[in-house]
C-alpha cells in the first residue's frame, strides 16, 4: 500500500516522487522569488484579460549596469565642462607684483612771437580761436566704437577705452587737480605697482621712501598749472581729440589718447596762492570772465593750449578693475616762456604778456634726468584772432 498522496500501485519506476522528489530540497525564499526571471500576474490583473498570463522581470544586474554607466556619463561631462571653462575663462591668474619704470615725459613749451590776445569774456576769445567748435568738458572726450582684436573681447577693448577716458578727464579737466588742490581722484585710476612714482612725483606721500631722482615729471600724470600766478576764468574747458587702441602682445591692450585742451586763464587774486584757488572754486560756482581789478575794470582773459598725448596699457587685471598703467606722455603746451622748469607746474603768459628772449635750460648729457631742454614757437595759427 502506497503513503498517503501516491499511486496506489507505488511511484512508476524511473518518476520522481515521494521522498525522493529533487525539488524538496529547494527553499522558496523571499530572495529567490526576487530572482525570479518571470511573474505571474496578480489576479486583479489577470481579471484585464492579460495573455500571456506572466511577465518577463528586469535583471537586478541590467538594472546595476544602467545605473552605473549614467553615472560614469554624468562624471564625464562634468570633467569636460570643468575643462573647458578653464580653458576658456577670460580672467587670467593675477599678474605677479612689477617694478614700475618711470613715465617717459616730454614737455615741449611752445612761445608766442608777439603780445598775448586777450578779452574781457572767454566766449569771444573762444570763437575767435581754432577752438571754436570745441565740445566743452568731458564732452570733448569721447570713445571710438570698439572692436575686438586677436586676444580681447569686445568688452575688454570697451572697459580699457572707458578707463582711459576716465584718466584723460580726471588728469586734464578737474578744476581742483589743475590748480594743484586734489591728485587722489587721479590716483585712484592708476595701477597700483604706479602709485610711488605718482606720489613722489606729484609731492605725496610715498609708501616705499623713493626718492626724487627716480620720479616721473608730473606733467607726465597730469596737467598742473602754477596757483599762485593764474586761475581759471571759465571751468567749460574746451577738447577734442581721438583715442586709439592697439593690441601689444596676447596679454597686453595699449590706448593712445591724443587730445587738445584751451583753458581760458586769468592772473591769480593779488593776495596770493590759495586765494587763486579759491577764485577757481568761486568760477565753480558760474561766475565766468575775467577778475574785477580794484578800478572796477574787469581783467582780460587769454586762451592756454595744451595738446597731450598720453599712452596707457592695460593686462587682465587691469581690465578687470579699470587701471591705467600709464607708459608715456608728450605735452605741447602754449603760451610760454623757454625759460623755467615746465616739466613741473605749467606758468602760462596771460593777455597782453610776451616770451622773454632767454634760451631754454641747458641739457646735461651726463645726467640721465637731466631735462631734454627743448622749446618751439607757437603758431599766430593757433592764437585767437580779435
Amino acid at each position: 500500500m502506497g503513503g498517503p498522496g501516491e499511486p496506489p500501485d507505488g511511484t512508476p519506476d524511473g518518476a520522481a516522487g515521494g521522498n525522493e522528489d529533487e525539488y524538496r530540497s529547494v527553499v522558496f525564499d523571499e530572495s529567490f522569488v526576487k530572482a525570479a526571471r518571470l511573474q505571474e500576474y496578480s489576479a486583479q490583473e489577470r481579471l484585464a484579460d492579460h495573455a500571456p498570463p506572466v511577465r518577463t522581470r528586469p535583471s537586478g544586474i541590467h538594472r546595476l549596469s544602467r545605473q552605473a554607466l549614467v553615472l560614469a556619463l554624468l562624471v564625464t561631462i562634468a570633467f569636460v565642462t570643468a575643462v573647458y571653462l578653464g580653458m576658456r575663462s577670460p580672467y587670467q591668474p593675477p599678474t605677479a607684483h612689477r617694478d614700475a619704470e618711470p613715465v617717459r615725459v616730454t614737455v615741449v613749451p611752445l612761445a608766442p612771437r608777439g603780445p598775448v590776445p586777450g578779452a574781457a569774456e572767454p566766449g569771444r576769445l573762444y570763437e575767435a580761436s581754432p577752438a571754436r567748435g570745441f565740445e566743452a568738458g568731458e564732452k570733448g572726450v569721447t570713445m571710438p566704437p570698439a572692436r575686438r582684436t586677436e586676444h580681447f573681447s569686445d568688452g575688454q577693448v570697451i572697459a580699457a577705452l572707458a578707463a582711459a577716458r576716465d584718466y584723460v578727464i580726471g588728469s586734464s579737466l578737474d578744476p581742483k587737480v589743475l590748480m594743484g588742490d586734489a591728485t587722489r581722484s587721479v590716483r585712484v585710476l592708476l595701477d597700483p605697482d604706479q602709485f610711488d612714482r605718482f606720489d613722489r612725483s606729484t609731492g605725496g606721500t610715498t609708501r616705499g621712501g623713493g626718492t626724487p631722482g627716480d620720479a616721473s615729471a608730473p606733467l607726465g600724470w597730469l596737467i598742473r598749472f602754477d596757483p599762485t600766478r593764474v586761475r581759471l576764468a571759465d571751468p567749460e574747458i574746451r577738447a577734442r581729440g581721438t583715442m586709439k587702441v592697439v593690441e601689444r602682445n596676447a596679454a597686453t591692450l595699449e590706448v593712445v589718447a591724443d587730445h587738445v585742451f584751451v583753458y581760458a586763464l586769468t592772473g591769480a587774486a593779488q593776495d596770493g596762492g590759495r586765494d587763486g584757488a579759491d577764485g577757481a572754486d568761486g568760477d565753480r560756482n558760474g561766475r565766468t570772465g575775467g577778475a574785477e581789478r580794484a578800478d572796477g575794470a574787469r581783467e582780460r582773459v587769454s586762451l592756454f593750449t595744451v595738446r597731450r598725448e598720453v599712452r596707457m596699457r592695460f593686462d587682465q587685471d587691469n581690465l578687470r578693475l579699470r587701471q591705467v598703467r600709464v607708459v608715456s606722455a608728450s605735452v605741447q603746451a602754449g603760451p610760454l616762456s623757454c625759460t623755467g622748469d615746465p616739466d613741473q607746474v605749467l606758468r602760462p603768459l596771460l593777455a597782453g604778456q610776451r616770451a622773454d628772449d632767454a634760451a631754454p635750460p641747458g641739457t646735461d648729457p651726463y645726467r640721465a634726468a637731466s631735462p631734454a631742454g627743448l622749446c618751439g614757437t607757437l603758431s599766430p595759427a593757433a592764437m585767437p584772432r580779435l
